[in-house]
């Protein structure tokens, strides 16, 4: 892709800052905060924090009562992946339309992706009974950038959760490298760089 043609790929992706990634608007978890799940959780990390599952330890804490794990905010609010066709979506849970950043990309030759960080802040546990909503939004497209995986664009954003009273209780900022693997210097992958 000339440098011309990335930077009007660029601005058609910089209009989408500040706007919803999600094409259905903000997306209600399809189930409430659950022991069911919780126990999934602590039992595959094998965390034994009492607070997690046991009621009368969890009475005794600050918290008054079980909570889920912190970091289980996420799980709560993935969409049910539609099967069928998801290894030629790249592994996106739904079809995504031709005018998304993400399909832009593709579009573009940008199909590798890496994500690169993501930072969760809590505002508060999440309880049994708590049912939360997620609403995605596009925080910022890098400029052109090349490195050893070749040339593409970080793409950030930040997903913010709000409980049944629409209180927020968490945010995630995710990063990931949308890039060219044309463009990937073999010598780099060879030890020779």
């Amino acid at each position: 892709m000339t440098d011309e043609a990335s930077d009007r790929l660029r601005e058609r992706l910089v209009a989408w800052v500040g706007k919803s990634l999600s094409t259905t608007g903000p997306v209600e978890a399809p189930d409430e905060v659950n022991l069911p799940m919780i126990r999934h959780w602590v039992d595959a990390f094998e965390d034994r924090n009492p607070v997690y599952l046991d009621d009368a330890a969890a009475a005794r804490t600050r918290f008054g009562g079980i909570v889920a794990p912190p970091a289980m905010l996420q799980t709560w609010t993935f969409p049910r992946p539609r099967i069928d066709g998801i290894a030629e979506r790249g592994g996106a849970p739904d079809e995504i339309p031709a005018d998304h950043p993400i399909a832009m990309l593709d579009e573009a030759g940008y199909v590798g992706t890496l994500a690169t960080n993501s930072e969760l802040t809590f505002e508060r546990y999440l309880r049994p009974g708590d049912r939360l909503v997620s609403d995605i939004v596009l925080e910022s497209i890098s400029p052109l950038k090349k490195t050893s995986l070749g040339r593409g664009y970080f793409v950030t954003w930040t997903m913010k959760y709000t409980d049944q009273r629409g209180e927020c209780v968490g945010r995630q900022m995710f990063r990931i490298f949308k890039f060219d693997p044309s463009t990937i210097d073999p010598a780099v992958f060879a030890g020779g760089a």
